[in-house]
């Protein structure tokens, strides 16, 4: 794995899942995927006996080098890269920042990304050491399923909140108040002083009080309303739609290859 600019990181790995595995751990690290391109080329099985044993196609060869020769000046490393890029898939994640590039390389590193260097130099030594030798194993490709699991949480989605408050209002009542008058009246008359009149010829004093009606208020408190606070739960029934994704093994069968006496039959 290297960075081979300030803005573009590429990571190698001898397996499509891995690769694939890692473009899953970048998305969660939170790198978005349109800046994460995967591209399988010649990826070893699991099972295989080593990642330089798997065919070749030229047109991906071709191809694989110019996308080296336009990131790399250096004629000698970027033919490095695209030996072993031939030979297993290739993640290229495209940063914006030194940050991110940082912190992508760090997760393909964690994933497994190839030493470029060392691999480039394994590969010498075993097309030096394996040429005219059978080689051959069982081989096979791990089929990785996602699964969707659906579980359930708690959450508030709302509720009564009761608030009280004194308000006051205007109220009238009608009532008829009885008042006392007294009034003095004064009459001339001319008449003999009875015994009576003699009795009362004195000093002395006469008192009347006058009364009225006043108005009276008194409040009372009575209760008219309840207002109560409760809760019911129901159920329902909801389907949870998801997409799970699933790997497709294609088989392709390959052409023979007879190379007899120097002569070679495309």
């Amino acid at each position: 794995m290297n960075n081979m600019n300030k803005q573009t990181v590429i990571g190698i790995f001898d397996y499509g899942v891995d690769a694939q595995m890692a473009a899953q751990q970048l998305e969660k690290a939170g790198i978005p995927n349109s800046k994460i391109d995967v591209v399988v080329n010649g990826a070893a099985d699991k099972n295989s006996a080593t990642p330089a044993q798997q065919p070749q196609n030229r047109d991906n060869d071709q191809r694989t080098g110019q996308f080296f020769n336009s990131l790399i000046d250096n004629r000698d490393e970027s033919a490095r890269y695209s030996e072993v890029a031939r030979h297993g898939s290739v993640v290229t994640v495209h940063t914006t920042s030194k940050d991110e590039a940082k912190k992508v390389a760090e997760t393909l590193d964690k994933c497994g990304a190839i030493d470029v260097n060392e691999r480039a130099a394994q590969q010498r030594n075993m097309s030096t050491s394996s040429k005219g030798k059978w080689t051959g194993s069982n081989s096979s490709i791990p089929v990785v399923e996602e699964n969707m699991e659906v579980g359930k949480r708690e959450v508030e989605t709302g509720g009564v909140r009761l608030r009280s408050r004194i308000v006051e209002r205007p109220v009238e009542e009608h009532l008829r108040l009885r008042e006392e008058h007294v009034h003095v009246e004064r009459n001339k008359v001319n008449r003999p002083a009875s015994e009576k009149d003699l009795a009362n010829f004195k000093e002395g004093e006469r008192t009347m009080t006058e009364h009225a009606e006043i108005p009276m208020v008194n409040k009372e408190a009575r209760v008219v309303e309840e207002v109560k606070l409760g809760k019911e739960a129901t159920e329902r029934d909801e389907t949870i739609r998801g997409t799970v994704r699933k790997q497709d093994v294609e088989v392709d069968k390959l052409p023979p290859q007879d190379k007899r006496k120097g002569t070679d039959k495309k």
